[in-house]
């Protein structure tokens, strides 16, 4: 769907609802003459978020999608989830005693998701939540999913018959200059949230008996070997015009 075209179905559902442009305006929180600047198609100029804003009061569903080469973007970042998660799960499981299971979903009292990695440690009843992202989109709303994910963990771990005494969580994220200047950008609100760094946290899986959040950059996502030198506390994130740390 193009600019024109998304215009056109704002417009068309408006009218469906009998609602003015200033009444959809003063839901959306934007002035009348956005609103009509949507409607002929004119987005160049506004935001994502003024656009979502403008689509929820209607029930639009707004969504962005990326084409590369005349491909579905979505595909390239797919395969490089994959790496990072097969990476990752065979980093864990070179740790004895844990168990790893992907793509775990779930559905408590109505509160539906994928976590996108499990880590059981049965000689310590220690759960992991481990999250992978490829890159960072929206930091407040990964951090409020991370957060829900920990919260059910218990209820989703007992499904398994597993009955943790703690649950921890390691944010992975993979390793590139923009990751790097994102979490730069948002350093306060990291540093609160995560406490370890990758080499703590790879003590923690030697010897799990304590609580444990953390984030951690790995390198290989794109291919590339991992290794200690690949891990990076969010305290360690340089600047972007800093070169990026690459195991040697």
């Amino acid at each position: 769907m193009d600019n024109r075209q998304f215009g056109a179905l704002i417009r068309a559902v408006r009218v469906r609802r009998q609602l003015r442009q200033k009444d959809l305006a003063d839901a959306a929180g934007v002035a009348r003459s956005t609103i009509s600047e949507v409607e002929n198609g004119n987005l160049g100029r506004l935001s994502i978020e003024t656009l979502r804003r403008i689509a929820e009061p209607l029930q639009v569903q707004f969504e962005v999608r990326g084409w590369w080469r005349g491909g579905d973007g979505q595909r390239l970042l797919s395969r490089r989830h994959s790496r990072l998660a097969e990476s990752f799960a065979a980093f864990i499981g070179d740790h004895s005693g844990w168990h790893v299971e992907p793509e775990v979903s779930f559905s408590v009292y109505g509160e539906r998701g994928v976590i996108d990695q499990l880590a059981w440690h049965a000689a310590t009843m220690h759960l992991l939540v481990i999250e992978l992202k490829t890159e960072f989109v929206d930091i407040n709303e990964m951090l409020g999913t991370l957060d829900r994910k920990v919260r059910l963990a218990r209820t989703i771990a007992v499904e398994r018959g597993w009955r943790p005494n703690a649950v921890s969580a390691w944010l992975v994220v993979a390793d590139s200059r923009t990751n790097r200047r994102h979490a730069a950008e948002h350093r306060t609100l990291l540093d609160s949230r995560f406490r370890s760094d990758g080499r703590s946290l790879r003590a923690f899986l030697r010897n799990p008996t304590v609580p444990a959040t953390g984030m951690t950059f790995w390198t290989d996502a794109n291919g590339s070997d991992a290794s200690p030198e690949g891990f990076a506390a969010v305290k360690a994130v340089q600047p972007h015009n800093a070169a990026t740390r690459r195991p040697g």
